[in-house]
């Protein structure tokens, strides 16, 4: 006998078939996971709020009329609105960064622990949203 192994010896078993469609609406994940999302959505929201905020800044300090101009803009009810959800932003991404730093130490990182701190994280900064931004609207 040969000792080369035959062609059909070294074939791997097949694998199982993927998903051909994965309806990411249909899943449902587990509060640690919809705040981990919530804490990459809330770094984006922040990140594109610079320029804007920049552009009003420089605004708000060549001139008076220009100070006029962004505060008019500031108080439209829509930018009033969109402060709030950057501020919402802010906060849960402050929040549930705090609570990473905290899971990287090794606190909280058994799964009762992280659900009750993912809640603590949204919850806490929920309220703080309302709380501070409710003189805005």
């Amino acid at each position: 006998m040969s000792s080369q192994s035959s062609p059909l010896s070294d074939r791997k078993p097949p694998l199982p078939p993927r998903p051909v469609f994965l309806d990411l609406w249909r899943i449902r994940l587990p509060l640690p996971g919809v705040v981990s999302i919530l804490h990459r959505i809330s770094g984006v929201l922040m990140v594109l709020a610079i320029p804007i905020s920049a552009w009003l800044f420089g605004m708000a300090v060549t001139s008076e009329t220009g100070f006029q101009r962004a505060t008019g803009w500031l108080n439209s009810p829509l930018i009033k609105l969109l402060l709030l959800v950057l501020m919402w932003s802010f906060l849960h991404h402050l929040f549930a960064g705090i609570r990473y730093l905290l899971m990287d130490l090794g606190y909280a990182v058994d799964l009762a622990a992280a659900r009750r701190t993912a809640a603590l994280a949204a919850g806490i900064a929920l309220v703080a949203t309302l709380i501070l931004g409710g003189g805005l609207l």
